[in-house]
C-alpha cells in the first residue's frame, strides 16, 4: 500500500507512486524467489495494450508478473495460482486518490510472492505459475489476457486458483472465523453459459455442429448426475481435503457459485475457458475496508488499510493454497476416459478407465460418496489395474471418481465417469 495507489490508470513513471512503482517491486520480489530455483523458474512481464472503453478512459498497458516453475517430469502439466496487484478507490475511475487495496487485493499478491519463494528451491514434477495481475478492478483484463494466451496454446492447465480478498477473519457485524475460508468452486454455470451464448451467435452451419455437440454433453452431464463433479468441482474438494489434512482445525468452506453476487474475480476467464478454476475469499468481508476511500466517518476509520489485515490469518490461507498445489504438482496426470458400465441392472458398481500417457501409476484409488455429500466419503486403492467392481455398491445411489496414485501415495484429480452401455 506504500506506492499510494496501484489503480491500472495510475502513474507508471514514479518510482514511488503508482502501478508501475508497484510492479516493478513485485518484479525485484518475484526475482529474488527465483535466485533460489537453480535456474527453474523465470520472470517474466506479460504485457497487452487494452484500448479505451469501459472502465478504461485511454488506452492502457495492462502488465502481469508471472513467476514460472518449470517442472522437471511433466513440465507440460500446468498449475496457477493467482493474485491482482492492482487497487481501486470508491469511484473505479478515480487513478489518483489514495487506494491502499491492502485486502483487496495485497493480501492475494503476497500470499503469490511467499509461495513462489516457498517452492522455489524444489524441484516439482509438474509446472508452477505464480502470477500477479493487473486491471482486474478495470474487467479482469490481466488474466483475460494470460487465459486467452494459454487457451490458444492449449496449455493443458490442471488447475488455476486465485487468492483475492483473503486478508481478515473479522466481518463488518463482528463475525470472527480465524480457522475458515471460502472457496468458490462452480464448474456447470460456464458450461452452461457458454451453450446459452454460442445458441445465440449460431448462425453458420459448423456453427450449430459445435451447438449440437456442447448441448449433447450438457445433456450427458444432467442425465448421469454430474452437475457437481466437473474438474472445477473435483479441485475445489481437492484442495479442501488437502488443506484440511495438512492444517488440522482448519475449514475450506466450499461454495457452489463461480463467485460472490456483484463480485468477480480473475478465475472467471480460465473458467469460461474450460479450465478448472477456483477462488478463495475470507469468510465474512467488511465492506467499509473495500472500494473505499480513507477517510473517517461518524469517528470510524474507513478504507482498505493494512491495519485491518490479520498477517496470521493471511499466511494460514497461504498454506492452504500450498497444500493443494503441492500436492497436485508431486501427483501423475488423472486417468483418461472413465467409465461406468450400465448394461445390466445390478446392486455392484463396475467402473474402467484408461492410464494416464507417460505416467508412472502405481495404484488407482476409487472415491464415492452420497449424492448429497459436497465431499467425498468413501475410498479404496484397488491396484495398478484398469478396472474395479464394487460389490454391493450400488451405481445408483452414489457419485463416483477415479484418481491415479502414484508411488509415493500424491493422488491426482478424481474423474467423473461416464455411463458405456
Amino acid at each position: 500500500m506504500s506506492f499510494g495507489t496501484r489503480h491500472t490508470l495510475s502513474d507508471t513513471a514514479s518510482e514511488t507512486r503508482g502501478i508501475g512503482a508497484a510492479r516493478r517491486w513485485i518484479q525485484s520480489e518475484m526475482d529474488k524467489c527465483a535466485a533460489l530455483s537453480s535456474g527453474r523458474m523465470t520472470v517474466t512481464m506479460d504485457q497487452h495494450t487494452r484500448p479505451a472503453g469501459g472502465r478504461l478512459l485511454h488506452p492502457v498497458s495492462v502488465v502481469n508478473v508471472v513467476a514460472t516453475l518449470k517442472g522437471i517430469t511433466v513440465p507440460e502439466q500446468v498449475l496457477v495460482v493467482s493474485g491482482h496487484y492492482d487497487s481501486r478507490a470508491r469511484d473505479v475511475m478515480d487513478a489518483n486518490g489514495d487506494a491502499p487495496g491492502a485486502d483487496d487485493d495485497a493480501s492475494g499478491s503476497a500470499a503469490v510472492i511467499a509461495m513462489a519463494c516457498a517452492f522455489a528451491p524444489m524441484a516439482w514434477p509438474a509446472t508452477l505459475v505464480f502470477m500477479n495481475v493487473a486491471g482486474e478492478e478495470q474487467g479482469l483484463f490481466g488474466a483475460e489476457h494470460w487465459a486467452k494466451l494459454a487457451s490458444e496454446k492449449k496449455r493443458n492447465i490442471i488447475g488455476m486458483v486465485t487468492n483475492d480478498t483473503i486478508g481478515t477473519p473479522l466481518g463488518d457485524q463482528g463475525q470472527r472465523n480465524d480457522m475458515q475460508v471460502r472457496l468458490f468452486v462452480d464448474g456447470f454455470s460456464p458450461l452452461l453459459k457458454q451453450y446459452l451464448e454460442a445458441q445465440r451467435a449460431s448462425t453458420s452451419t459448423d456453427a450449430t455442429k459445435d451447438l449440437q455437440e456442447m448441448r449433447r454433453a450438457l445433456e450427458l452431464i444432467a442425465r448421469s448426475g454430474g452437475i457437481d463433479d466437473t474438474p472445477t468441482n473435483q479441485l475445489g474438494r481437492y484442495l479442501k481435503e488437502t488443506a484440511e489434512r495438512y492444517l488440522p482445525g482448519f475449514e475450506v468452506r466450499l461454495i457452489n457459485r463461480p463467485d460472490r453476487f456483484l463480485r468477480g474475480g480473475d478465475h472467471l476467464p480460465f473458467l469460461e475457458r474450460g479450465f478448472a478454476a477456483v477462488r478463495f475469499t475470507e469468510p465474512f468481508e467488511d465492506f467499509s475496508h473495500q472500494h473505499q476511500d480513507v477517510r473517517v466517518a461518524n469517528g470510524v476509520r474507513i478504507g482498505d488499510l493494512p491495519e485491518f489485515v490479520d498477517y496470521d490469518y493471511v499466511a494460514r490461507v497461504a498454506q492452504a493454497n500450498a497444500a493443494g498445489l503441492a500436492s497436485l504438482a508431486l501427483a501423475p496426470a488423472p486417468p483418461e476416459t472413465v467409465g461406468i458400465e450400465i448394461h445390466e441392472l445390478t446392486n455392484d458398481t463396475r467402473l474402467v478407465w484408461k492410464a494416464p500417457k507417460s505416467e508412472l501409476v502405481a495404484a488407482y484409488r476409487i472415491q464415492w460418496r452420497e449424492s448429497g455429500s459436497p465431499v467425498w466419503q468413501y475410498g479404496k486403492e484397488v491396484g495398478n489395474s484398469n478396472a474395479f467392481t464394487l460389490k454391493g455398491v450400488s451405481k445408483d445411489n452414489f457419485v463416483f471418481g477415479v484418481a491415479a496414485v502414484n508411488a509415493t501415495g500424491q493422488a491426482s484429480l478424481p474423474v467423473f465417469p461416464q455411463p458405456i452401455r
